[in-house]
């Protein structure tokens, strides 16, 4: 046996109607389609409920799984303490998924809950799931910062697990879509929202889960959305599944979207392991584009993958540019992974005998020593994009008038404590914005002065 039916669902508290107090009316869409989901799965008579959601135990590199034999929870946060929640966890069956992540070196577990109560994320679902089935255990899934092909990866985990135990198994994807649809809405308006709400719905109506890993991590962050990586692991836990997919609704009255979809599954359907579709198509792009990157960006790649795979750090080749054996700068090394941040370490000042050696050592820290993010693996080189940031001279300046974020990287000072962020960094859109974030890396408090320094930098990709 193995996922017999899955779900995606939002999770607003107003929907339950102890908290809205009639203002739940407005989303009376999302309600019917919430109760026809209900009523499904009571009809399944599932032995098991598993639940991702956003509001559960996150990590930024760890995928968290609730353990113990019980958990309750109420929403008395939401003044509805009378609402209440008491449910059992199956705990052979997050037994096996911990089982399985730890033979394959995946960063799932139950290590680290600090609070066991139960989050509105799942409390929502199974609040209309209880009204009409009860004989059910459940298992509830933390996201992480990880990218998303590792909550795929997670969801693959999963199906594995639940097929090994034989379990008939409902998995409910908790998420609300884009927070910045509505200009009245709790958190504005971004054009990425509707965007985003567009996309994802056509694309989850068509069962596509593919495409789901095309969506840029940015844009995500730009549309406020809360569940697509919630929504990436249930596709990962139907990997190799032809499914059925219906859309039953799609609101965005209150500024906020609600999308809902039922998918269930068919069949065997080898097209469909669209993770290894993702994987061949960046390996191919990645060899391409090794030979034509530039010698910087080459010395940084053969660095980092002669480490990671044999522990050996390179020696200076020969046939290197005269400015990487003869020049001294300060260079930083970045490194990302299907668009999103994977590790940054780089020298203000140069620290080596030259630029070469200097982007050797850095591409090694980079890779492996960036305290934000786990080692990167020799299954992960393929897909790695990597940038090399040689530094220009500092130059001590009066005032944030003599930045520009586009141009200058920043350096700020205060006493022993040094904070550097590079220029044009995606996201970082002002001066001010810049210097933040400077000191925040610094650990300087944002009311305490800076002396301030700027550099220009030459990007290599």
């Amino acid at each position: 046996m193995s996922i017999i039916a899955a779900y995606m669902v939002p999770h607003p508290p107003m929907i339950v109607p102890q908290i809205g107090r009639g203002n739940e009316k407005q989303i009376q869409e999302t309600i019917d389609a919430y109760r026809t989901v209900a009523c499904e799965i009571a009809s399944f008579k599932p032995e098991t409920i598993i639940i991702s959601s956003p509001h559960s135990v996150m990590y930024s590199d760890y995928f968290h799984i609730s353990p113990g034999k019980k958990a309750d929870g109420d929403f008395s946060s939401f003044h509805a303490r009378e609402v209440r929640f008491q449910e059992s966890y199956d705990e052979e069956l997050v037994s096996r998924i911990c089982s399985i992540s730890d033979s394959e070196y995946f960063p799932a577990g139950t290590l680290g809950e600090r609070d066991r109560a139960l989050d509105h994320g799942t409390m929502v679902p199974l609040y209309f799931i209880r009204q009409f089935y009860s004989d059910f255990q459940l298992v509830r899934l933390g996201l992480s910062g990880l990218p998303l092909v590792d909550h795929y990866a997670f969801g693959r985990i999963i199906q594995q697990a639940v097929e090994d135990l034989d379990r008939r198994a409902v998995f409910i994807a908790s998420g609300d879509l884009s927070h910045k649809l509505q200009s009245y809405g709790p958190y504005g308006y971004a054009k990425e929202g509707p965007q985003y709400d567009e996309r994802v719905m056509d694309v989850c109506s068509r069962a596509a889960f593919g495409e789901l890993l095309d969506f840029d991590e940015s844009f995500c962050d730009k549309a406020a959305e809360c569940g697509h990586r919630s929504f990436v692991i249930m596709a990962g836990a139907l990997d190799g599944r032809a499914v059925e997919a219906r859309q039953l609704s799609h609101q965005d009255v209150t500024g906020v979207g609600y999308g809902i979809c039922s998918f269930h599954p068919l069949g065997v359907d080898e097209n469909r392991h669209f993770l290894e579709h993702c994987s061949s198509e960046p390996e191919q792009d990645s060899n391409g584009s090794f030979a034509s990157s530039d010698p910087y960006v080459k010395l940084a790649r053969e660095s980092l993958e002669s480490y990671i795979l044999n522990r050996k750090i390179i020696d200076v080749p020969k046939d290197l540019p005269e400015d990487l054996t003869t020049r001294r700068a300060g260079a930083f090394v970045s490194i990302h992974e299907h668009g999103q941040l994977r590790g940054c370490i780089g020298t203000i000042s140069p620290a080596r005998d030259n630029l070469a050696e200097e982007i050797i050592f850095n591409a090694i820290s980079a890779s492996t020593r960036d305290p934000r993010f786990r080692p990167i693996s020799k299954e992960e080189l393929p897909f790695l994009e990597i940038n090399v940031d040689v530094l220009g001279e500092p130059e001590d300046i009066e005032s944030e008038d003599d930045l520009d974020v586009k141009r200058y990287g920043v350096i700020v000072r205060n006493g022993f404590r040094r904070g550097l962020l590079l220029p044009d960094l995606e996201g970082v859109d002002s001066v001010q914005q810049q210097i933040s974030i400077a000191k925040q890396k610094a650990g300087i408090a944002a009311f305490e002065k800076v002396s301030l320094q700027r550099f220009e930098v030459v990007r290599h990709v």
